[in-house]
């Protein structure tokens, strides 16, 4: 069976993509309160066994850690996946907050759109959903980075992935990127271009 370590995915209760459906979806994150499979600190994934993933799925994490400690966390990646894995990531897009909040002349505290967490503010977007730092009491839920589909690319492809393909929809980017080319059947999983 193939292994998907959900990297910061916070709790199994939250859904992941369908692509995973029949996969064993293995929980990592720093909080136990959403009891994960593992605790662990991204920063520190050189630290477990490597090799040992099909695929990383890292949603909306990445943008909280500093910007220095991206690359750490993304070289955990490429040594926690297999010659063939992939890392499917999404984070919030700064590219298309920037775009509007010139276009429409925004304030920090303007609202953006609604989510089912509730209004999301430009100061969200950047600095993390104030509404749940606050009511957690912990600081890992901020914002310490941003990513454009640029900044993403270079990030990924710094860390060593070779093929990387980002796309951008719905005020998020999202990549798919492998160590090694893409074998058929990921390819047709992810449903990627000509490779």
């Amino acid at each position: 069976m193939r292994k998907v370590l959900n990297v910061g995915g916070n709790s199994k209760a939250i859904a992941i993509p369908d692509c995973y459906d029949g996969w064993e979806h293995i929980l990592l994150d720093i909080d136990p309160r959403g009891n994960p499979d593992v605790v662990c600190d991204a920063r520190e994934l050189g630290n477990l066994p490597a090799a040992s993933y099909d695929s990383i799925y890292c949603s909306h994490n990445l943008e909280h850690y500093y910007h220095h400690d991206v690359a750490r966390v993304l070289s955990g990646f490429i040594h926690l996946l297999k010659d063939d894995g992939f890392a499917l990531i999404r984070v919030p897009d700064m590219g298309w907050l920037m775009r509007t909040v010139a276009q429409d002349n925004l304030d920090i505290e303007d609202i953006l759109y609604h989510s089912p967490a509730g209004p999301i503010a430009v100061r969200d977007m950047i600095y993390g959903l104030g509404t749940q730092i606050e009511r957690s009491g912990v600081d890992f839920f901020a914002h310490k980075t941003g990513f454009t589909q640029k900044s993403l690319h270079m990030a990924l492809q710094k860390a060593g992935f070779s093929h990387i393909f980002v796309a951008m929809g719905n005020r998020e980017i999202f990549s798919f990127s492998f160590k090694n080319k893409p074998s058929d059947y990921a390819a047709k999983l992810l449903g990627l271009p000509d490779h």
